[in-house]
């Protein structure tokens, strides 16, 4: 399943791991994302939302 905050869109950043002798690898840092019930459209819906939103009251818990 994609890691993308249904809300706000947010997805995962994309960059390098660096060892001490300075070997590159890739990898990436995931959105934490949390499946809620919130209000949508005047019913329930299960959404998986970023922290940030939940935080920010972006998110009517139902």
């Amino acid at each position: 399943m994609a890691q993308i905050c249904t809300v706000c869109g947010k997805g995962p950043q994309f960059g390098n791991n660096i060892s001490h002798a300075h070997n590159v690898t890739k990898r990436r840092w995931n959105v934490n994302l949390r499946a809620v019930k919130a209000k949508v459209g005047g019913g329930r819906k299960r959404i998986r939302v970023c922290t940030r939103c939940i935080k920010a009251g972006k998110v009517v818990k139902a």
